[in-house]
């Protein structure tokens, strides 16, 4: 039922934006970039939700709670990140919306490079000396 009422705002939203974008284009992209975090705005309870379970399923696993903290982060970034760039993309401002990309990217790695190297030490540990 949520999709429905997304994709409902996003048509209207498009065809307000059509209209507008004729007369006053700054108008048509604050409209655009409104409409884009009013969506992200409805989607934060289903979020909420989803680390709930997570988080339960490495308590029962038994899985240190620093690692799914830094994957939930590393998913955070690359979500908004990627949400950053079509708005700045909606401006019409393509080399700014990849350099966010790009930062979105370098953060990533940066996050992940203490998970890297538990990976490493516990494939080292396994094979024999």
């Amino acid at each position: 039922m949520d999709i429905l009422q997304i994709v409902g705002i996003g048509f209207l939203a498009t065809v307000l934006i059509l209209v507008i974008r004729e007369q006053k284009p700054m108008f048509a992209y604050l409209l655009a970039a409104f409409v884009g975090v009013a969506i992200f705005l409805m989607l934060i309870g289903q979020i909420d939700s989803v680390i709930t379970v997570l988080e339960e399923l490495a308590d029962r696993s038994g899985i240190p709670s620093v690692y799914l903290k830094t994957m939930l982060k590393i998913i955070g970034i690359a979500y908004i990140a990627e949400f950053g760039a079509q708005i700045v993309r909606d401006a019409g401002l393509e080399s700014i919306a990849s350099k966010i990309e790009f930062a979105g990217k370098m953060l990533i790695l940066v996050m992940a490079v203490p998970i890297i190297s538990v990976i490493v030490e516990t494939v080292l540990n396994l094979l024999p000396a």
